[in-house]
């Protein structure tokens, strides 16, 4: 017998052997219908493999990540049976589960093309197989049987990785007429699959590398009932309406140009004014909790990398290194701030007094991701990190990841980004994979406590991530849910023994004698890039009156109004209510709708009757006219919305 221990707490006594389904079966056959991967461990596996020693476990349903991964991994094998029933000749890739679905990499036949014209008969033959209800079949097998049997198919990509595989460990999965290489997890069947969308496809490199041969990426998304896939692509179509691309070049707020490169944006003066405006708002609160602003440069020598780390865990996805060759050196384009941020801290002694020392920085960041996986702001090889790091002593280390726990959650609710559409992952480290990380157990469980400490104390419910944490330590990431339901990863905080150590950055203590400092890394915005991306989306273009570009168009209704449209636009300017003036030659109803479209929050309408009474007409965007007033009035109450937007800041 073996002992299973549920979440709630509670052991029940089970034969060895028994698997995630029968433990459901045992609870309700209503949960065993649901249930479609379980965690044993903490690592999730199929329900129907045997668990044979004492553990902890939990079932997981569709509205757990961990099922929807199950989910979407086995769909994305039935794409592929799909895909090998219309394309006989067709080699296979990779076909991982990701957020919103699944994809899979495919090299078809020579003369064969996969084209958006092609998805419903894709769609129609995933459709076919699932009348088949076909079970998942998990076999282990040697590594030279498996050479052997996806050789005599022609599966030289699936060959290449099983060549990097060591003997013993090797599995695959078969339903139907397919079989792939794979360590799962998979559900039992196909049988939960009820709706199937092919979404796009793309041109990926195999493995990424422009030196390979380039793949088919075929992406789609399946769900358990209909409603659910006609909900989600109601929910793209909401998306393509906001668009941040669309939107932000509507919005003349930002543009990229071929021959400035790929993925390096640029900001316009629209812009730059919201985004010097969010930079304000934050430095406003750091200036409470006791930040120091700095400047660093945009590059640094390459040692300088190779010390903290990054060289050796990041090196080949940043720029290269330049070659000086006149005095033999090498510099980065800066890949992060943080070593930076050490020799500052090291620049002069310290002593316990003076911690904790907290400096911030809106640092331009450079990294070089591949072509296909640049997007919009949210991708991007340039990037500004609201960044900051805290060195302090180990025992102000809660303390201090409580304080910036606050300051996330106060960024947050500026933009009514709540605890309820807010989650926190504690993402730690994968305990049996100690050569992705740096540092010793007593300094990793001392910071993956912390963490989980300071949430504990903030009532804030996080889920853990193991094997998610950066190389040099555990940390906090906030996922944001937008205003259409979509999750985005924003703020994040990390605690890190390793970088002190590894720059020698020394305190004097108390006792007199020299100690190690720990740092902690953290991030609100995460990069302002991402976040004004995200804005755009959440707020599909209508930011609050605070920060938006232009709060106020003046539309004159003729040439004859273009004097006194001047002169109140000069007068709201001086209020500091930031105003344009349309005075195109064009008719009053074709201003209103431009500006409309422009997302500008007000528009005051100006005649010879208004010049006469010194009046605006006064429309607001989204809500009824309000009628005439003085420019002062109007003056006054833009001002006071605002302060009353700004008051929690």
């Amino acid at each position: 017998m073996i002992k299973i221990t549920f979440p709630d707490g509670s052991v029940r006594d089970f034969e060895a052997g028994v698997t995630g389904m029968e433990i459901a079966k045992s609870i309700s056959e209503r949960l065993a219908q649901e249930v479609l991967a379980v965690g044993v461990d903490g690592e999730t596996q199929d329900l129907n493999m045997p668990i044979n020693r004492d553990a902890s476990i939990q079932l997981y349903k569709w509205d757990d990540a961990e099922g929807k991964h199950a989910f979407w991994h086995t769909s994305s094998h039935l794409l592929a049976e799909a895909l090998q029933a219309l394309y006989p000749e067709i080699q296979f890739g990779i076909g991982p589960a990701i957020e919103n679905g699944f994809y899979y990499d495919v090299y078809p036949a020579e003369g064969q093309v996969i084209k958006e014209s092609d998805f419903p008969a894709i769609e129609k033959k995933m459709m076919e197989l699932l009348q088949a209800k076909s079970v998942m079949e998990r076999r282990q097998i040697s590594k030279a049987d498996a050479l052997k049997w996806f050789g005599e198919r022609g599966q030289t990509f699936k060959c290449e990785l099983i060549s990097e595989l060591e003997d013993g460990h090797i599995s695959t999965y078969t339903q139907g007429a397919f079989t792939d290489l794979c360590r799962g997890p998979h559900l039992p069947s196909t049988t939960p699959i009820k709706a199937v969308k092919v979404l796009s496809c793309a041109a990926a490199y195999w493995r990424g590398d422009a030196t390979r041969p380039m793949m088919t990426r075929v992406y789609a998304i399946t769900f358990p009932k209909k409603k659910m896939l006609d909900d989600y692509l109601l929910m793209l179509e909401e998306a393509k309406k906001r668009d941040h691309r669309k939107i932000g070049k509507e919005m003349e707020l930002f543009m990229f140009s071929e021959r400035v490169g790929k993925g390096l944006p640029i900001w316009l003066p629209k812009g730059t004014d919201l985004r010097l405006r969010l930079q304000d708002m934050l430095r406003k609160i750091q200036k409470e909790y006791g930040y120091q602003e700095v400047i660093t440069p945009h590059i640094g020598s390459k040692q300088l990398y190779v010390t903290s780390g990054h060289w050796a865990h990041y090196g080949k996805d940043s720029f290269q290194p330049i070659h000086t060759p006149e005095e033999d050196e090498e510099y980065m384009l800066k890949p992060m701030n943080c070593p930076h941020h050490c020799e500052i801290y090291a620049s002069k002694p310290r002593s316990y007094r003076d911690l904790p020392f907290r400096c911030a920085e809106f640092g331009t960041v450079y990294r070089y991701e591949q072509s296909g996986e640049l997007h919009g702001l949210t991708r991007v090889r340039s990037f500004t990190q609201d960044d900051a790091h805290i060195f302090c002593r180990p025992d102000q280390v809660k303390g201090e990841f409580i304080k910036v726990m606050d300051i996330i959650r106060r960024v947050f609710a500026t933009f009514h980004f709540t605890d309820e559409n807010v989650e926190v992952q504690i993402s730690l480290r994968d305990p049996n994979n100690h050569e992705k990380y740096i540092g010793s157990d007593e300094d990793w469980a001392t910071a993956e406590r912390a963490i989980i400490e300071a949430c504990a104390e903030k009532g804030m419910k996080a889920r853990m991530e193991t094997g998610e944490a950066a190389f040099y330590g555990p940390k906090l990431d906030f996922m944001v849910k937008d205003a259409i339901g979509r999750r985005w990863q924003l703020g994040t905080i990390q605690v890190d023994y390793q970088l002190p150590q590894r720059f020698e950055l020394e305190y004097v203590g108390e006792d007199n004698q020299k100690h190690r400092p720990v740092m902690i890394h953290r991030a609100p915005f995460g990069s302002m890039e991402r976040f004004v991306a995200v804005l755009i989306e959440h707020t599909a273009g209508k930011f609050p009156l605070w920060l938006t570009p232009d709060q106020v168009a003046v539309l004159p209704i003729s040439e004859k109004s273009n004097g006194y449209a001047a002169e109140v636009a000069q007068f709201l300017d001086r209020q500091g209510v930031r105003t344009i003036v349309d005075d195109r030659n064009e008719k009053i109803g074709r201003k209103i709708r431009d500006n409309e479209l422009k997302h500008i929050p007000f528009m005051l309408v100006v005649g010879e009757k208004e010049a006469e009474q010194h009046l605006v007409s006064v429309r607001q965007q989204g809500a009824e006219d309000k009628g005439q007033m003085t420019p002062e009035a109007f003056a006054e109450m833009v001002k006071e919305m605002v302060k009353e937007q700004m008051e929690h800041v």
